[in-house]
């Protein structure tokens, strides 16, 4: 049996992380398997969990002998881990992107990445090489018969959701143009409007940019086809990687941000490098009408926004006519510079990712803001049939330390109604990626009846774990040793048989 990042070798008291250990999760992904049954080395595995967990992320960070420069650059890796009488099996592939199948086949960069890496022969062979490599390595969800690669600057890929196998590009029966940006973000209506369903975006920026807001149907005959679609545009450029949903609003925070392209045109920056936070801008709550909702046609509102950036939301819901929405706050817009390794960077001198919660009015267009944590956290997530509703409990991947920056060792639930915290740790030789919360039978009227998974980088025996976990107290149900390492990753998904 494994030694467990659990047991410590020093003093209980210990938590503070090795920056060696949690670098060492940065690897390639060297093996592709098929149905291989994981290992058991602790509790046992709840029979009643019946599906997949699909996870994805970048699989692939360097290629003969040169490293990307961010991870975020990888391309990438579905893992798909399937639940059954009590075993979990897994099988997973690298997406055969097109760009993907050239460089590995030459096994060099051929792409710049959106995060800074580059083609090999310096600035003049980048320079006005303005291609995106489209990566599909930030989620993964299922949409009817397709299990879809998403990465948000270019159109999804589709894969077979048993084997893996890379289909091809899909335009969704002939929704998006070749090309066309679609959210890694979507959110999944439980059923407001009688009918469950997918929503979603893709963003055009530019000094004007304009988001294409769109609804697909998630069950029944018409699985998979476009409920609804309308486009709105706003003044200047739009960062937008997530937002939230009520049963009438699509809800979104424009990030006071610019975008100098001049760097990434003469081949010295990624396009992600070029961004950077205006301090004297004020960012902007972007309220569109849902066309499922009671203001369905109605022009969309804009709000002043809470000063900071922010990735990723948690949750959103209405309170008459007033709307609340929890998200994730950086001070500042947390990049690494052409000249930084990333991994060698400095936790101390990054923003932290803070949970708050605004109330917007946009009737008298003002907002509140106030903080739910200060802990440092990411990946937070709601039981998924209390999207759009008051939920009381959120599940998140958190730092191990209750202030400050670090990396992610630990996995925390809160009481929303009373900011209760209970927290499952890695701590110190484990760093955990983002949790998902599985529901049980019972979990639409026992909001945290259910369990959360997640993948662990476990240092001690550099490789992979998946935990379970009880979501109502995070007590362990079970640890398994994963085949392959799997570097720190992105989003991933649970479809149930």
């Amino acid at each position: 049996m494994a030694v467990s990042y659990l047991k410590r070798e020093t003093s209980p008291k210990q938590t503070i992380f090795n920056k060696e250990d949690w670098s060492s999760a940065y690897c390639n992904v060297e093996k592709e398997l098929d149905n291989v049954q994981l290992k058991l080395v602790k509790g046992s595995i709840p029979e009643k969990i019946s599906g997949t967990f699909y996870r994805n992320g970048p699989g692939r960070l360097e290629r003969g002998g040169r490293w990307v420069h961010h991870p975020f650059d990888g391309d990438g890796m579905i893992a798909a881990f399937k639940f059954d009488n009590g075993k979990i099996n897994l099988t997973n592939r690298f997406v055969r992107t097109k760009e993907w199948t050239e460089e590995e086949k030459s096994q060099k960069f051929l792409y710049r990445g959106v995060f800074g890496t580059q083609k090999e022969g310096g600035v003049l062979a980048n320079a006005f090489d303005i291609r995106l490599k489209n990566i599909a390595n930030t989620h993964v969800i299922k949409l009817g018969d397709d299990l879809l690669a998403l990465w948000e600057a270019s159109s999804p890929y589709s894969l077979n959701p048993n084997t893996l196998e890379t289909k091809g590009l899909s335009n969704l029966k002939g929704v998006l143009k070749k090309g066309e940006a679609f959210s890694a973000h979507p959110r999944f209506d439980p059923g407001h409007h009688q009918s469950q369903r997918m929503v979603t975006f893709g963003v055009s920026t530019g000094p004007k940019s304009t988001i294409r807001l769109m609804e697909f149907s998630t069950e029944g005959e018409n699985i998979g086809s476009l409920l609804s679609d309308r486009k709105d545009s706003f003044n200047g450029f739009a960062f937008l990687h997530d937002f939230a949903i009520t049963p009438n609003w699509a809800i979104f925070l424009q990030n006071a941000i610019s975008f100098n392209p001049l760097p990434f045109l003469l081949g010295q920056k990624g396009a992600a490098q070029c961004l950077a936070s205006k301090s004297d801008g004020t960012p902007k709550f972007l309220l569109i009408p849902r066309d499922s909702g009671k203001f369905a046609g109605q022009p969309p509102k804009s709000v002043d926004a809470p000063k900071g950036f922010v990735f990723h939301h948690l949750n959103a819901w209405e309170d008459n006519e007033k709307i609340n929405i929890e998200s994730i706050f950086y001070d500042d817009f947390p990049s690494i510079g052409p000249e930084d390794n990333f991994r060698e960077i400095d936790f101390d001198l990054l923003p932290e990712g803070i949970l708050k919660r605004s109330e917007i009015n946009p009737i008298e267009n003002t907002f509140t803001c106030s903080t739910i944590s200060n802990q440092c956290c990411e990946f937070a997530m709601v039981n998924p049939h209390f999207e759009g509703l008051k939920a009381r409990f959120s599940w998140m991947a958190t730092a191990e330390e209750k202030e400050g920056n670090g990396p992610l060792q630990a996995i925390k639930k809160i009481d929303l109604s009373n900011n209760k915290e209970i927290s499952w740790s890695a701590a110190p030789r484990g760093f955990v990626s983002e949790p998902i919360f599985i529901p049980s039978q019972e979990s639409k009227s026992e909001e945290d009846d259910g369990w959360v998974v997640a993948l662990v980088w476990n240092s001690i025996r550099s490789g992979t774990d998946l935990i379970i976990l009880d979501s109502k107290d995070l007590t362990e149900k079970a640890i398994l040793e994963v085949p392959i390492s799997i570097p720190h990753g992105l989003h991933g998904s649970w479809v149930e048989n």
